[in-house]
Protein backbone atom coordinates (compact mmCIF):
# COMPACT_ATOMS: atom_id res chain seq x y z
CA UNK A 1 0.00 0.00 0.00
CA UNK A 2 2.87 2.69 0.73
CA UNK A 3 2.98 5.12 -1.86
CA UNK A 4 -0.46 4.36 -3.66
CA UNK A 5 -1.77 7.79 -4.58
CA UNK A 6 -5.60 8.68 -3.28
CA UNK A 7 -7.30 11.28 -4.04
CA UNK A 8 -10.16 12.04 -1.17
CA UNK A 9 -12.98 13.96 -2.69
CA UNK A 10 -14.90 15.87 -0.49
CA UNK A 11 -16.82 19.12 -0.06
CA UNK A 12 -18.78 19.54 -3.21
CA UNK A 13 -21.90 21.91 -3.60
CA UNK A 14 -24.52 19.59 -2.47
CA UNK A 15 -27.10 20.45 1.04
CA UNK A 16 -24.18 17.65 2.50
CA UNK A 17 -21.15 19.34 1.61
CA UNK A 18 -20.54 20.49 5.50
CA UNK A 19 -20.99 16.52 6.39
CA UNK A 20 -18.66 15.42 3.11
CA UNK A 21 -15.90 17.91 4.35
CA UNK A 22 -15.80 16.50 7.68
CA UNK A 23 -15.90 12.86 6.49
CA UNK A 24 -13.28 13.33 3.84
CA UNK A 25 -10.79 14.99 6.39
CA UNK A 26 -10.93 12.52 8.96
CA UNK A 27 -10.43 9.90 5.71
CA UNK A 28 -7.79 11.60 4.92
CA UNK A 29 -5.61 11.94 7.75
CA UNK A 30 -6.16 8.08 8.34
CA UNK A 31 -5.20 7.15 5.11
CA UNK A 32 -2.17 9.50 5.43
CA UNK A 33 -1.17 7.82 8.66
CA UNK A 34 -1.59 4.05 7.01
CA UNK A 35 1.15 5.31 4.84
CA UNK A 36 -0.87 6.39 1.49
CA UNK A 37 -0.50 9.54 -0.40
CA UNK A 38 -3.22 11.51 -0.44
CA UNK A 39 -4.49 14.26 -1.80
CA UNK A 40 -7.15 16.10 -0.74
CA UNK A 41 -9.72 17.85 -2.94
CA UNK A 42 -12.76 19.94 -2.55
CA UNK A 43 -14.86 19.01 -5.53
CA UNK A 44 -16.14 21.76 -8.08
CA UNK A 45 -17.37 21.71 -11.27
CA UNK A 46 -14.04 20.99 -12.70
CA UNK A 47 -13.74 18.11 -11.11
CA UNK A 48 -13.14 15.72 -14.51
CA UNK A 49 -10.18 18.21 -15.22
CA UNK A 50 -8.57 17.97 -12.04
CA UNK A 51 -8.91 14.52 -11.91
CA UNK A 52 -7.59 13.86 -15.39
CA UNK A 53 -4.45 16.13 -14.68
CA UNK A 54 -3.59 14.46 -11.52
CA UNK A 55 -4.40 10.57 -12.02
CA UNK A 56 -4.70 9.06 -8.68
CA UNK A 57 -4.54 5.34 -8.35
CA UNK A 58 -7.84 5.62 -6.67
CA UNK A 59 -10.23 8.08 -5.63
CA UNK A 60 -11.96 7.90 -2.61
CA UNK A 61 -15.66 9.00 -2.43
CA UNK A 62 -16.02 11.09 0.52
CA UNK A 63 -18.60 13.00 -0.91
CA UNK A 64 -22.56 12.83 0.25
CA UNK A 65 -25.92 13.65 -1.67
CA UNK A 66 -26.81 14.79 -4.95
CA UNK A 67 -23.78 14.92 -7.51
CA UNK A 68 -21.31 12.80 -4.97
CA UNK A 69 -23.87 10.00 -4.04
CA UNK A 70 -26.18 10.08 -7.09
CA UNK A 71 -24.53 8.09 -10.12
CA UNK A 72 -22.92 11.07 -11.30
CA UNK A 73 -19.51 11.84 -9.71
CA UNK A 74 -19.26 7.90 -10.30
CA UNK A 75 -20.29 8.45 -14.23
CA UNK A 76 -17.01 10.84 -14.59
CA UNK A 77 -14.60 7.83 -13.15
CA UNK A 78 -16.05 5.39 -14.98
CA UNK A 79 -15.09 7.76 -18.34
CA UNK A 80 -11.82 8.87 -16.84
CA UNK A 81 -11.03 5.14 -15.45
CA UNK A 82 -10.10 5.92 -12.61
CA UNK A 83 -10.72 3.53 -9.66
CA UNK A 84 -13.35 4.69 -6.94
CA UNK A 85 -14.61 3.80 -3.84
CA UNK A 86 -18.32 2.49 -2.85
CA UNK A 87 -20.86 1.33 -5.21
CA UNK A 88 -20.93 2.39 -8.85
CA UNK A 89 -23.60 4.59 -11.09
CA UNK A 90 -26.52 2.48 -11.65
CA UNK A 91 -26.46 1.40 -7.76
CA UNK A 92 -25.89 4.84 -6.33
CA UNK A 93 -28.71 6.76 -8.21
CA UNK A 94 -30.95 3.45 -7.35
CA UNK A 95 -29.95 3.89 -3.66
CA UNK A 96 -30.25 7.40 -4.04
CA UNK A 97 -33.83 7.80 -5.54
CA UNK A 98 -35.85 6.57 -1.80
CA UNK A 99 -39.42 5.92 -4.10
CA UNK A 100 -37.32 3.49 -6.79
CA UNK A 101 -35.30 1.77 -3.86
CA UNK A 102 -38.31 1.40 -2.08
CA UNK A 103 -39.88 0.01 -5.69
CA UNK A 104 -37.08 -2.38 -5.80
CA UNK A 105 -36.64 -3.59 -2.39
CA UNK A 106 -40.18 -4.45 -1.90
CA UNK A 107 -39.67 -6.67 -5.03
CA UNK A 108 -36.98 -8.01 -3.22
CA UNK A 109 -39.14 -9.38 0.06
CA UNK A 110 -37.98 -6.67 1.99
CA UNK A 111 -40.49 -4.49 4.24
CA UNK A 112 -41.37 -1.14 3.56
CA UNK A 113 -44.02 1.22 4.51
CA UNK A 114 -46.53 2.13 1.93
CA UNK A 115 -45.86 4.94 0.12
CA UNK A 116 -46.45 7.58 -2.82
CA UNK A 117 -44.20 9.73 -4.63
CA UNK A 118 -45.67 12.93 -5.89
CA UNK A 119 -44.99 16.67 -6.85
CA UNK A 120 -45.38 18.97 -4.14
CA UNK A 121 -47.61 21.40 -6.20
CA UNK A 122 -49.81 18.85 -5.94
CA UNK A 123 -50.58 18.98 -2.05
CA UNK A 124 -53.45 20.61 -1.10
CA UNK A 125 -55.65 20.84 1.84
CA UNK A 126 -56.22 17.67 2.57
CA UNK A 127 -53.49 15.35 3.32
CA UNK A 128 -52.58 12.84 0.28
CA UNK A 129 -52.29 9.53 2.82
CA UNK A 130 -53.97 8.95 6.57
CA UNK A 131 -51.81 10.62 8.88
CA UNK A 132 -49.48 9.90 10.93
CA UNK A 133 -46.97 10.21 7.72
CA UNK A 134 -43.75 11.50 6.57
CA UNK A 135 -42.22 13.80 3.84
CA UNK A 136 -39.28 13.12 2.25
CA UNK A 137 -37.84 14.33 -0.53
CA UNK A 138 -36.89 11.56 -2.94
CA UNK A 139 -33.47 12.63 -3.51
CA UNK A 140 -31.35 14.11 -0.25
CA UNK A 141 -30.10 12.58 2.92
CA UNK A 142 -29.37 13.38 6.16
CA UNK A 143 -32.82 14.04 6.90
CA UNK A 144 -32.85 17.21 5.08
CA UNK A 145 -36.48 18.33 4.51
CA UNK A 146 -37.98 15.43 6.13
CA UNK A 147 -41.56 16.42 8.00
CA UNK A 148 -43.43 14.14 10.37
CA UNK A 149 -47.63 15.31 10.08
CA UNK A 150 -48.99 13.97 13.13
CA UNK A 151 -52.34 12.42 13.44
CA UNK A 152 -53.82 15.20 14.84
CA UNK A 153 -52.50 17.72 12.34
CA UNK A 154 -55.92 19.24 10.08
CA UNK A 155 -53.75 19.79 6.49
CA UNK A 156 -50.39 19.19 5.12
CA UNK A 157 -47.57 21.11 6.33
CA UNK A 158 -47.35 24.04 4.37
CA UNK A 159 -43.63 24.34 4.13
CA UNK A 160 -43.80 21.79 1.42
CA UNK A 161 -45.59 23.81 -0.61
CA UNK A 162 -44.00 27.13 -0.49
CA UNK A 163 -40.94 28.83 -1.97
CA UNK A 164 -38.33 28.20 1.10
CA UNK A 165 -38.48 24.45 0.12
CA UNK A 166 -34.74 23.93 -1.67
CA UNK A 167 -35.22 20.38 -2.08
CA UNK A 168 -36.57 19.45 -4.99
CA UNK A 169 -40.15 18.74 -6.27
CA UNK A 170 -40.84 15.75 -6.34
CA UNK A 171 -41.38 14.33 -2.69
CA UNK A 172 -41.89 10.71 -1.09
CA UNK A 173 -44.93 10.67 1.40
CA UNK A 174 -44.78 7.67 3.65
CA UNK A 175 -46.76 6.06 6.64
CA UNK A 176 -45.03 7.01 10.11
CA UNK A 177 -43.76 4.09 11.61
CA UNK A 178 -43.47 4.20 15.14
CA UNK A 179 -40.65 2.78 17.63
CA UNK A 180 -37.41 2.44 17.82
CA UNK A 181 -34.78 3.54 14.71
CA UNK A 182 -31.84 1.18 14.06
CA UNK A 183 -28.99 0.71 11.61
CA UNK A 184 -26.72 -1.74 9.89
CA UNK A 185 -23.84 -1.47 8.09
CA UNK A 186 -22.60 -4.18 4.91
CA UNK A 187 -19.00 -4.57 4.39
CA UNK A 188 -18.20 -6.55 1.17
CA UNK A 189 -21.74 -8.66 1.28
CA UNK A 190 -21.25 -9.40 5.04
CA UNK A 191 -23.36 -7.84 7.82
CA UNK A 192 -22.23 -5.21 10.69
CA UNK A 193 -23.45 -5.15 13.72
CA UNK A 194 -27.05 -3.24 14.35
CA UNK A 195 -26.64 0.29 16.21
CA UNK A 196 -29.93 1.44 17.71
CA UNK A 197 -30.08 4.71 17.43
CA UNK A 198 -31.20 6.73 20.23
CA UNK A 199 -32.28 10.84 19.90
CA UNK A 200 -31.46 13.52 22.74
CA UNK A 201 -33.87 15.99 22.85
CA UNK A 202 -34.67 16.07 19.51
CA UNK A 203 -38.34 14.52 18.05
CA UNK A 204 -36.20 11.94 15.31
CA UNK A 205 -32.99 11.33 14.01
CA UNK A 206 -32.86 14.59 12.36
CA UNK A 207 -29.89 16.73 10.89
CA UNK A 208 -28.91 18.21 14.73
CA UNK A 209 -29.52 14.61 16.45
CA UNK A 210 -27.56 13.34 13.43
CA UNK A 211 -24.10 15.92 13.84
CA UNK A 212 -24.58 18.06 16.90
CA UNK A 213 -22.57 16.89 19.89
CA UNK A 214 -24.85 14.59 21.79
CA UNK A 215 -27.36 14.52 19.35
CA UNK A 216 -28.06 10.90 19.60
CA UNK A 217 -27.04 8.01 21.78
CA UNK A 218 -25.38 4.76 19.59
CA UNK A 219 -26.17 1.57 21.38
CA UNK A 220 -23.97 -0.76 19.49
CA UNK A 221 -25.04 -4.05 19.79
CA UNK A 222 -28.06 -3.21 19.87
CA UNK A 223 -30.42 -4.73 22.68
CA UNK A 224 -33.22 -6.65 20.76
CA UNK A 225 -33.96 -10.05 20.74
CA UNK A 226 -31.52 -12.20 19.21
CA UNK A 227 -34.09 -12.85 16.19
CA UNK A 228 -34.78 -9.76 15.03
CA UNK A 229 -30.80 -8.68 15.48
CA UNK A 230 -30.33 -10.98 12.65
CA UNK A 231 -33.28 -10.19 10.48
CA UNK A 232 -32.03 -6.86 10.24
CA UNK A 233 -28.62 -7.98 9.59
CA UNK A 234 -30.33 -9.93 7.11
CA UNK A 235 -32.07 -7.42 5.44
CA UNK A 236 -29.49 -5.47 5.15
CA UNK A 237 -27.82 -7.41 3.29
CA UNK A 238 -30.40 -8.34 1.25
CA UNK A 239 -30.88 -4.68 0.05
CA UNK A 240 -27.20 -4.30 -0.73
CA UNK A 241 -27.39 -6.96 -2.99
CA UNK A 242 -30.93 -5.79 -4.64
CA UNK A 243 -29.39 -2.09 -5.47
CA UNK A 244 -26.35 -3.77 -6.56
CA UNK A 245 -23.96 -1.95 -4.51
CA UNK A 246 -20.58 -2.24 -3.92
CA UNK A 247 -17.93 -1.61 -0.84
CA UNK A 248 -19.79 -0.53 2.38
CA UNK A 249 -23.59 0.66 2.75
CA UNK A 250 -25.87 1.18 5.27
CA UNK A 251 -29.74 0.27 6.04
CA UNK A 252 -31.58 2.20 8.20
CA UNK A 253 -35.02 0.23 9.68
CA UNK A 254 -37.90 1.11 12.51
CA UNK A 255 -39.21 -1.27 14.84
CA UNK A 256 -43.07 -0.52 15.84
CA UNK A 257 -42.81 -2.97 19.23
CA UNK A 258 -46.58 -2.27 19.74
CA UNK A 259 -47.46 -4.48 16.53
CA UNK A 260 -48.39 -8.08 17.49
CA UNK A 261 -46.17 -10.55 17.87
CA UNK A 262 -42.68 -9.46 17.89
CA UNK A 263 -43.22 -6.30 16.32
CA UNK A 264 -43.41 -4.63 12.48
CA UNK A 265 -39.77 -4.02 11.37
CA UNK A 266 -39.79 -1.52 8.17
CA UNK A 267 -37.02 -1.04 6.14
CA UNK A 268 -36.68 2.60 5.41
CA UNK A 269 -33.61 3.52 2.79
CA UNK A 270 -30.31 2.40 2.30
CA UNK A 271 -26.58 4.86 2.16
CA UNK A 272 -24.08 3.82 -0.28
CA UNK A 273 -21.63 7.16 1.37
CA UNK A 274 -22.42 6.53 5.05
CA UNK A 275 -20.64 8.85 6.95
CA UNK A 276 -16.85 8.56 7.22
CA UNK A 277 -15.63 10.09 10.93
CA UNK A 278 -14.41 7.86 13.08
CA UNK A 279 -17.21 8.70 15.29
CA UNK A 280 -20.19 7.57 12.36
CA UNK A 281 -22.32 4.32 12.70
CA UNK A 282 -20.78 2.42 9.88
CA UNK A 283 -17.03 3.41 10.83
CA UNK A 284 -18.19 2.30 14.37
CA UNK A 285 -19.42 -1.10 13.46
CA UNK A 286 -16.25 -1.81 12.09
CA UNK A 287 -14.30 -1.26 14.70
CA UNK A 288 -16.58 -2.77 16.96
CA UNK A 289 -15.88 -6.16 14.55
CA UNK A 290 -12.13 -5.47 15.25
CA UNK A 291 -10.78 -3.26 12.25
CA UNK A 292 -9.19 0.08 13.19
CA UNK A 293 -10.51 3.01 11.49
CA UNK A 294 -7.46 3.10 9.25
CA UNK A 295 -7.53 -1.10 8.53
CA UNK A 296 -11.48 -0.28 7.69
CA UNK A 297 -10.18 2.71 5.14
CA UNK A 298 -7.50 0.90 3.55
CA UNK A 299 -10.01 -1.89 3.14
CA UNK A 300 -12.47 0.56 1.11
CA UNK A 301 -9.07 1.35 -0.76
CA UNK A 302 -8.25 -1.64 -1.68
CA UNK A 303 -11.23 -2.85 -2.91
CA UNK A 304 -12.05 0.13 -5.42
CA UNK A 305 -12.08 -0.29 -9.47
CA UNK A 306 -14.17 0.48 -12.10
CA UNK A 307 -17.32 -0.93 -13.73
CA UNK A 308 -18.86 -1.30 -9.83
Amino acid sequence: MSGKHVAVLMGGFSSERPVSLSSGAACADALEAFGYRVTRIDVDRDIATVLGALRPDVAFNALHGPFGEDGTIQGILEYLEIPYTHSGVLASSLSMDKGQAKIVAKAAGIPVAEAKVMDRHDFGQDHPIPTPYVVKPVREGSSFGVVIVQKDQSHPPQIITSSEWRYGDLVMVERYIPGREFTCGVMGGEALAVTEIIPQGHAFYDFDAKYAAGGSKHVIPAEILPNIYQNIQRLAVAAHHAMGCRGVSRSDFRLDESASGEGELIWLEINTQPGMTPTSLVPEMAVHAGHSFGEFLSWIVEDASCLR
